[in-house]
């Protein structure tokens, strides 16, 4: 395989909860920036009209990521005004947990219990989906993901908007790059918090953080050939796949699995 993989400072349990706050906040400002809101939404109509889903479950949410965003985008389209959205972690995000269940009427929740992505239960039926996380996975962890989704016959959908398609001596590139984009992108960050501010413009920990883990991100990101690797052996039996680039503001990659007609998708 191309990708790498390299450590990203999120993954340490070690890691400040308010700083890993503070870049997810990043993460999904440059996610509205490139429009993938709108891109995956597209993605996500297609898998559920395909596999008959009502219900999205998001593996590895954390902080929720783009998908509130991408809900409302999927509540406005015909037919899927009913679709609901359950975000899921192995270690739940418990502040935002409360604030999303707390909401009355809300077709969005957040499952308080752990969710490992590599076992989800069969509680958890519908589309599943993994927004910029599947490259967290080391090849073993990513197979089973897809195993699992095509054995309980549940669609999936992995969307990635790092490009992990130039050469490799280029990767570090991102590191200058990230962090200046980190400068001006934190203005439209939502919270935006003193501590964001101080750490971005005053004493830039913020950015440089955010700038490593965007390189290393890259570095791990499965290319369309790793996928394939990934895949082999998959499809069939009911189950098909299906993979693309989709090129906007900036590269996306996705991989779709879909039950066949006739196969039970559930949820």
């Amino acid at each position: 395989m191309k990708r790498i993989h390299l450590f990203e400072l999120e993954d340490f349990a070690w890691f400040p909860g308010w700083l890993r706050t503070c870049m997810t906040r990043l993460i999904v400002t440059m996610h509205r920036a490139l429009g993938s809101s709108e891109e995956l939404a597209e993605v996500l109509a297609r898998a559920l009209a395909a596999s008959g889903a009502t219900r999205i479950v998001d593996l590895c949410s954390g902080s929720g990521g783009p998908m509130l965003d991408v809900l409302r985008i999927l509540n406005t389209k015909p037919g899927l005004e009913r679709v609901t959205l359950t975000l899921t972690d192995m270690y739940p995000d418990e502040e935002v947990a409360r604030r999303i269940n707390g909401q009355e009427g809300s077709n969005v929740s957040y499952r308080l219990t752990p969710l490992d992505a590599t076992q989800v239960d069969a509680e958890a039926t519908g589309l599943r989906t993994m927004v910029g996380s599947f490259h967290h996975m080391k090849p073993e962890a990513a197979r089973k993901i897809l195993e699992s989704a095509q054995r309980s016959k549940q669609p999936i959908c992995i969307f990635e908007i790092s490009d992990n398609s130039s050469p490799r001596f280029l990767w570090w590139m991102a590191l200058p790059f990230g962090f200046v984009i980190c400068f001006l992108i934190t203005p439209l960050a939502r919270p935006l918090t003193a501590r964001q501010l101080v750490f971005t413009y005053l004493i830039p920990i913020i950015p440089l953080c955010f700038a490593w883990d965007g390189a290393a991100s890259n570095a791990r990101t499965y290319t369309l050939a790793d996928l394939d690797e990934l895949l082999e052996g998959l499809g069939g039996e009911g189950y098909r796949w299906e993979k693309g680039v989709i090129r906007g503001r900036g590269t996306k990659l996705y991989l779709l699995g879909l039950p066949t007609r006739g196969a039970s998708a559930g949820g």
